[in-house]
């Protein structure tokens, strides 16, 4: 395929999944329905929210700073913290660019060489991987009675076990067929699968690892209770349990990947994760599209105003 038609591919499917989802969640609940729930909100549970949210972005920029100072690199937290806001802004138009104008950033503003603070973003997204797989594994722990109950409910036992099965098997056979591969796509995954492994070892071998892992959890943290102090926000969602936060949380994690900043499919997410314990239809969209508008307002708010005093703040430096 053309890399120039497999680049237009890439900003434009996402894009469109967006609207489409956008259109999708609107036709299961009107406008009309959810200016009324937003209408109704409890706009103090939404600020604080997005307060948490804020701060695990500072906590997200100031743990960057671990990571090159080892190589030599003081970096301002001011602009280590635009740049970090600049990010989730830029990721709302062209998926993953916010990633590299980050490193640009720095780059630009002090003079950390591109390669050696891109290496440092990716060695963050294993990181934040790591604890992302945590978080499921404790889901899966404290909800496993539930989540099991579920499945035999809906689909047939014996079927499950040969499906765990075979995907085991196949794991298995995949996994060997790799490692004794020499082809090129082989030799790239176990590039790949070793540079994972050597990000997330990295973490520690710093001289602040345990500060780094610290506000790693600190950030992750901040995700979940901001998630969870936002429901509150709707009143249909009083009582809401831990597990349906979690997998909530979880689902609406994984959506963001999906679309530019979770357009869309944020909503619908946290939908399907709500309907497995029996939330309303309309209360789930309604929080998807209030947590999703209130952190995409401060993004926009403060990734804004980082691109446009970044040059300022930097002014005597280039001069």
């Amino acid at each position: 395929m053309d890399k120039k038609l497999k680049n237009i591919i890439k900003i434009t499917l996402p894009l469109l999944l967006g609207v489409f989802l956008v259109w999708y969640s609107l036709s299961k609940v009107s406008i009309s329905e959810l200016l009324v729930y937003a209408k109704h909100a409890d706009y103090k549970w939404i600020v604080l929210g997005m307060f948490l949210g804020f701060l695990s972005h500072l906590s997200r920029a100031y743990r960057w700073r671990f990571q090159l100072e080892p190589m030599g690199y003081k970096v301002k937290f001011a602009n280590s913290m635009m740049a970090v806001f600049a990010t989730y802004l830029i990721n709302y138009t062209i998926p993953r660019a916010g990633e590299v104008a980050r490193a640009s950033i720095l780059t630009n503003y002090e003079d950390v060489p591109f390669e050696k603070g891109f290496g440092t973003i990716v060695a963050e997204r294993i990181a934040d991987m790591l604890v992302m797989l945590g978080i499921i594994a404790i889901t899966l722990f404290l909800q496993f009675d539930f989540i099991y109950g579920f499945l035999m409910e809906r689909f047939n036992p014996t079927k499950i076990i040969i499906a765990i099965i075979g995907m085991g098997l196949i794991l298995f056979l995949f996994t060997r067929f790799i490692k004794k591969s020499q082809s090129k796509f082989a030799l790239k995954l176990k590039s790949f699968i070793n540079g994972l492994i050597e990000g997330a070892l990295s973490i520690f071998k710093m001289k602040k690892k345990w500060a780094f892992i610290f506000h790693t959890l600190f950030i992750w943290g901040m995700y979940v209770l901001m998630f969870y102090v936002t429901s509150f926000s709707i009143n249909e969602l009083e009582g809401i349990s831990a597990g349906a936060i979690l997998i909530g949380f979880i689902s609406a994690s994984f959506s963001i990947a999906a679309t530019n900043g979770g357009i869309g499919s944020y909503p619908l997410a946290i939908y399907a994760a709500f309907s497995i314990f029996g939330i309303p239809e309309e209360p789930s969209i309604a929080f998807g599209w209030i947590m999703w508008a209130s952190q995409t307002l401060m993004i926009i708010i403060f990734g804004g105003l980082s691109l446009i005093y970044l040059p300022i703040y930097n002014r005597k430096k280039k001069a």
